[in-house]
């Protein structure tokens, strides 16, 4: 056996096709030496189980010689597949298929492609890793459309990531019926991050700023505070108003921080990208 085809016998049967359906969907293909459609399918099978990379377990039996098995699934004919799934039968077809129709009949009950992003995801939040979760979380988020349980997984990520102008935005557009506990405990952890973001510097620096809207040095100042308490938002916002009044402002040192920031962001983050367009608008 690899991980992706076995040969079943009564020795194996109760492991391969009961007990694995417990962990992913096994795909039981019935054949027989004489079977000339069974030749033209079962390499199709074979392949379509390499090709998803063991999402699914191609269960080959060879109903000749395994006739009390074939017996017990009810298999009239040949060639027969059954897709078992939790122990028990959920689909199957009879006679040779294109691959189309297999595919759409496996599209069925295996994971989408988000579903594999958000597991990868979740087991590299579990070890800490928050900033190669987030890429991954980001590209499900998109391509399921937002998907509630992606949706707060990427706020929770974000939220460690300590994003929290980005989680709450995510946060208030989850529906009224989706807000579960789960939605109920970021809710919780954001105003507490919130609160705890503004250091005294900070809240100094903001009252400083109120007073004097155009001095570029408490600006920058505050810029730099927000940078190094994770308000990214805030201080690329903040910055980006003194470049438009002055590109460069202490030989540069305004925007030095500017780009910094944007790199530590990555090319791909979205607030990253926004604001390198807003800043390319003022180069040009």
């Amino acid at each position: 056996m690899n991980d992706y085809v076995v040969d079943i016998d009564q020795g194996n049967a109760q492991q391969m096709l009961i007990d694995e359906s417990m962990k992913r969907l096994v795909v039981v293909d019935f054949w027989a030496e004489w079977c000339s459609h069974c030749k033209t399918l079962t390499p199709v099978l074979e392949r379509l189980a390499g090709e998803y990379g063991g999402q699914f377990l191609l269960a080959k039996v060879n109903a000749e010689e395994q006739q009390m098995i074939a017996g017990q699934l009810g298999v009239r004919s040949l060639p027969t597949v059954i897709l078992i799934k939790d122990g028990q039968p959920v689909d199957g077809f009879t006679g040779a298929q294109p691959e189309s129709a297999v595919r759409e009949v496996l599209d069925k009950y295996l994971p989408k492609p988000w579903d594999l992003d958000l597991q990868s995801a979740r087991e590299l939040m579990s070890g800490g890793d928050y900033s190669s979760a987030l890429p991954l979380l980001r590209q499900a988020h998109t391509s399921a459309g937002g998907q509630i349980d992606i949706t707060l997984t990427l706020a929770d990520c974000l939220l460690q990531s300590n994003r929290m102008d980005e989680a709450e935005e995510l946060l208030a557009e989850v529906r009224m019926a989706d807000q579960d506990e789960y939605y109920k405990t970021l809710m919780a952890r954001l105003e507490l991050q919130k609160q705890s973001a503004k250091s005294p510097e900070i809240e100094a620096l903001e009252s400083e700023l109120e007073r004097n809207p155009d001095d570029k040095a408490i600006q920058l100042q505050l810029a730099v505070q927000y940078s190094q308490n994770g308000m990214h938002a805030e201080a690329l916002e903040l910055l980006l108003k003194l470049l438009r009044g002055d590109m460069n402002y202490q030989d540069g040192a305004a925007k030095k921080l500017f780009l910094d920031m944007l790199a530590t962001l990555g090319k791909a983050d979205p607030l990253a990208i926004k604001y390198q367009r807003r800043y390319y608008t003022l180069l040009y």
